[in-house]
């Protein structure tokens, strides 16, 4: 392995690790009353979207231990959250960062939902999924929004070549036109169909 590579693993793994810890630090956040409030993730409350980056860290463990799709099956299907939601949400975030951290785990090809993809750039995924989603999860509680310079400028350089088609996903609202020289976090936001002007309104 090239040293430029070994360094441009270990900033991922950092990144990623950044973005579970800024999210878990939202999940830790959320109060009580808080879990059946509305995010910017359309039809999502702030339970629904822990949930749904928890069994994405869930996923971790078995796609890098060479499992398909199809063997791991529903498993991580509906609520995983169960009656401790912040338990569950560091458990899984813990095992999936502890599963990308060892020893040549980015080296490795994972078979997802799409097809085979290497275990890095299944992480450089799970990365700016993270980093978008504690955005959400911070606007759906009120918190601090401000996502950390680097991994805003890190996951704009990720999104940017594909954002074109990411409306035609179902996944993504079209893209929020913004200012040439908005910062970074408010020109990726507005890759992926959030207006960082707007006021989000939780009820």
């Amino acid at each position: 392995m090239s040293r430029h590579s070994s360094e441009d693993q270990r900033e991922l793994l950092r990144l990623h690790a950044e973005a579970l810890d800024t999210f878990g630090r939202h999940v830790r956040a959320v109060t009580p009353g808080q879990w059946d409030d509305p995010t910017p993730c359309t039809d999502w409350t702030v339970r629904d979207l822990v949930n749904h980056l928890a069994a994405e860290q869930l996923w971790v463990p078995e796609m890098l231990a060479g499992r398909t799709v199809a063997e791991v099956g529903d498993r991580f299907d509906g609520d995983v959250l169960g009656e401790d939601p912040v338990a569950l949400w560091t458990a899984a975030a813990e095992a999936a960062r502890a599963g990308f951290a060892e020893p040549e785990a980015l080296e490795r090809t994972v078979r997802l939902s799409y097809g085979p993809r290497s275990a890095a750039g299944y992480c450089r995924e799970m990365t700016v999924d993270a980093i978008i989603h504690a955005w959400d999860l911070a606007q759906g509680i009120g918190a601090d929004a401000r996502m950390p310079e680097a991994a805003a400028r890190w996951a704009l350089a990720e999104v940017t070549p594909y954002a074109d088609a990411l409306p035609s996903s179902g996944l993504f609202a079209p893209a929020v036109p913004v200012a040439e020289d908005a910062d970074p976090q408010t020109r990726l936001l507005g890759l992926v169909g959030r207006d960082a002007s707007a006021p989000f309104g939780r009820g």
